[in-house]
């Protein structure tokens, strides 16, 4: 008896994602995938000229995001099916992708476990929906602002621990000065562990966000280190130690949350740590790193933005390893 073969279609603008979902389809000799894209506008025309049976679509898309990609793709392509693969948990999101007429919505850091059941289930004609989704949709209403790559406002009072991909500096300062900027005008701490070059270029840049940064740092709210300094006080032997890593960043935090001058203290910690350990080619501890972080965010009030710039070294990130950093964040963006 001839097995089907159903045609996908790909489409996410970061490159190491699409290899490990084009990897993770091909595990299933049903699945075929006959194109990528990385922009909405792409994904509806190469939707239209193919006619795939599934196309698997970001929503962060640069030209047109994927919602409205999603949209168009359909009014074209009336039987292909739609499976939306994204790190955003907000509930309107996930609603207003549904609302599309798409069939399932799979969390990225789900993705190893997650992605070929939900497509099965999406070409059968089924609705699937990541199974922590269907419990609480939303853990952060602002998060629906990354639709449009957008950054959440680390004034809000639910802990997260999110990652950044970054093709150049300039997205990369964007979102940090946003971030840390958002913490210090609502009167809450900020700190940032990052490349001298990064460091510098924060200050003007949160000045003009209307941050009196000399005051700031004079009361302790705003503290400036130096990523590979950092790492030399829980690195040893190129290991690195948790409770050095826990008692390092414990007091850290503990003292900016002190100098916090708001009714319910909190702080924001932009990171470039665990970017610094994977360009070393030290994978483990940076995936321990991160491992680490989420129980900083467990034991303080505190929330955590890490970036890598992607852009600074010659050889994209191994799709697996990229798998496993975003399996460690709560919400995921590149740019």
């Amino acid at each position: 008896m001839e097995r089907s073969i159903f045609r996908v279609l790909v489409v996410d603008d970061y490159g190491p994602w699409r290899v490990f979902a084009m990897k993770t389809l091909q595990k299933n000799p049903e699945l075929q995938v006959v194109s990528e894209a990385s922009d909405g506008l792409e994904a509806v025309q190469k939707a239209q000229d193919l006619q795939p049976d599934l196309v698997l679509l970001d929503i962060g898309l640069p030209t047109i995001n994927g919602i409205e990609a999603a949209r168009r793709i359909l009014q074209h392509s009336p039987k292909t099916k739609i499976l939306f693969a994204s790190e955003q948990r907000s509930s309107d999101i996930l609603e207003e992708a549904l609302r599309t007429g798409a069939g399932g919505y799979v969390l990225k850091s789900k993705a190893a476990t997650e992605l070929l059941p939900a497509v099965e289930a999406v070409l059968r004609g089924r609705r699937f929906v990541s199974a922590s989704l269907t419990n609480s949709a939303s853990s952060d209403p602002k998060n629906e602002r990354a639709a449009n790559h957008g950054r959440r406002d680390s004034s809000n009072m639910v802990p997260h621990h999110e990652v950044g991909f970054y093709s150049d500096d300039q997205r990369l300062l964007d979102d940090a000065t946003q971030f840390l900027g958002a913490a210090l005008r609502a009167g809450n701490a900020a700190i940032a562990v990052a490349t001298e070059s990064h460091r510098n270029s924060l200050l003007p840049r949160l000045q003009v966000q209307g941050v009196d940064i000399v005051a700031a740092m004079e009361e302790g709210r705003y503290v400036a280190l130096d990523a590979a300094d950092a790492l030399s006080t829980f690195m040893v032997d190129d290991t690195l130690d948790p409770v050095r890593f826990m008692e390092t960043f414990g007091i850290l935090i503990g003292t900016a949350t002190k100098a916090a001058t708001s009714e319910r203290p909190r702080v924001a910690f932009f990171g470039e740590g665990t970017h610094l350990l994977w360009t070393q080619g030290n994978v483990h501890a940076a995936i321990q790193d991160e491992q680490l972080c989420n129980e900083l965010t467990r034991i303080y009030d505190v929330d955590i933005l890490c970036g890598y710039s992607v852009g600074s070294v010659h050889s994209e990130m191994d799709p697996h390893v990229f798998q496993q950093i975003c399996a460690e964040h709560s919400a995921a963006y590149s740019r």
